[in-house]
């Protein structure tokens, strides 16, 4: 299995990539929020965390190997879960994924199923679907950093969500929480090393506020 794909970024449609690897083409599926990200680096080398599926009739024996790509492992994992609920699948979760990961898992776990409905394809069975089976596996994804921000420039994972848990632990709400992350990450050049060192910097922030 193909997990990660890297090369010249060499053409970019509405929804595929195309890679030039060594004397190879490859074609990547992206979806709409990955495709904005790209945009700007055609003609770059670039790194996709892809996901492989068959497309196609298995009883008509004309199946044809596919990727879908993504610029993290996080949202390859969002995106895998996306595409478990029942009424989803490959294709239409390409189609739904518009917007920021972070902005779907926020309304997944917010249970705003009129949210999920602005998404391309998905009515309201099929949101009603997606919060009653994922909502519980949304805090992580809904805490992710600005996607925007360079991949080695975003604060690990882990550490902001340690963080958030000892927001919780202190007493603040999960919206306080995610605002404090949000005002103390934002714009800055590099990582936090540990919850501690992000703690600081939001209880910094707040006395210099």
């Amino acid at each position: 299995m193909i997990t990660r794909i890297t090369g010249k970024l060499v053409h970019l449609s509405d929804s595929v990539a195309t890679l030039q690897v060594g004397a190879f083409e490859h074609e990547v599926f992206v979806p709409e929020f990955v495709r904005r990200r790209l945009q700007p680096l055609v003609g770059e080398e670039v790194s996709l965390r892809t996901i492989e599926y068959l497309e196609g009739n298995p009883q008509a024996g004309r199946l044809v190997p596919r990727m879908v790509g993504f610029l993290s492992d996080a949202e390859r994992e969002f995106f895998d879960l996306f595409c478990s609920v029942d009424g989803l699948g490959v294709k239409k979760a390409l189609r739904a994924m518009v917007r920021p990961v972070r902005e779907v898992a926020t309304a997944i776990e917010g249970q705003d199923t009129k949210q999920l409905e602005t998404l391309p394809g998905i009515g309201p069975a099929v949101a009603d679907r997606i919060v009653a089976k994922l909502r519980r596996k949304m805090p992580k994804f809904a805490l992710m950093v600005d996607a925007e921000l360079p991949p080695d420039l975003s604060t690990d994972e882990k550490v902001v969500a340690e963080t958030y848990e000892a927001l919780l632990s202190l007493g603040h709400t999960a919206g306080d929480a995610r605002q404090k992350i949000d005002a103390a990450t934002r714009g800055r050049s590099k990582k936090f090393k540990s919850a501690e060192d992000l703690l600081t910097a939001i209880y910094r922030n707040e006395s210099a506020g």
